[in-house]
């Protein structure tokens, strides 16, 4: 026979938001506590009438020391409390404002409770950058090899200019260059003869 569980058992309290005031549990005092109108009048110190909202209750913080919570209806700040913090002295019906300003709420917009980096990272964190790495390294080694191509070209190019200064340009005409080097200039043919007197010259028999 299996036990069910116990279900008187109290279950354990949630985890306050960070940022969120813990309020301790107690009757406030009671001329504080009535002091409402006071508390309203020393926030309308700090921000306009117009942005502070209904009043939320009165927080009990010591002896004779009550927290005042009103609305806050702040652009921005929903979910926000007004707070004016008022004490008195013993036996003394005097009160005195002792701080103010603005408190978040369990339905503030807040931002998420700090992680330190270490517990960010993630696996797939450190995957990401092993591929972005490889691919810089992929990039690079491309950039190196398009680098030595134009730099072998550039060298070429060098070469073929040098070798074109070396070629003698007779005047009047171009080079004749063959695998054997520029050819040399012909000797001048002999007079071929007179056209007119019928006499010839054959040049085949001129050294």
């Amino acid at each position: 026979m299996t036990s069910e569980p116990d279900q008187s058992a109290p279950k354990p309290a949630s985890k306050p938001r960070a940022g969120v005031p813990v309020w301790r549990t107690g009757k406030p005092d009671a001329v504080l506590a009535a002091a409402v109108d006071f508390a309203r009048t020393a926030v309308e110190g700090i921000a306009p009438a117009s942005q502070i909202g209904r009043h939320l209750g009165a927080k009990t913080e010591g002896d004779r020391v009550v927290t005042h919570l009103f609305e806050s209806r702040l652009a921005g700040y929903l979910g926000w409390h007004w707070y004016a913090v008022l004490t008195r002295n013993s036996r003394s019906k005097v009160i005195t404002v002792n701080e103010l300003g603005l408190l978040p709420s369990e339905d503030s917009i807040l931002a998420p409770e700090w992680v330190p980096w270490a517990e960010r990272v993630r696996p797939e964190d450190a995957q990401e950058d092993e591929i972005a790495d490889a691919e810089i390294a992929d990039s690079g080694a491309a950039a190196d090899g398009i680098a030595v191509d134009a730099a072998d070209e550039a060298a070429a190019d060098d070469d073929a200019l040098d070798l074109m200064a070396d070629v003698p340009v007779a005047d009047g005409g171009a080079a004749d260059v063959s695998e054997d080097g520029p050819a040399e200039e012909p000797d001048a043919l002999p007079d071929a003869g007179d056209p007119e007197s019928g006499d010839r010259y054959s040049l085949r028999e001129v050294d």
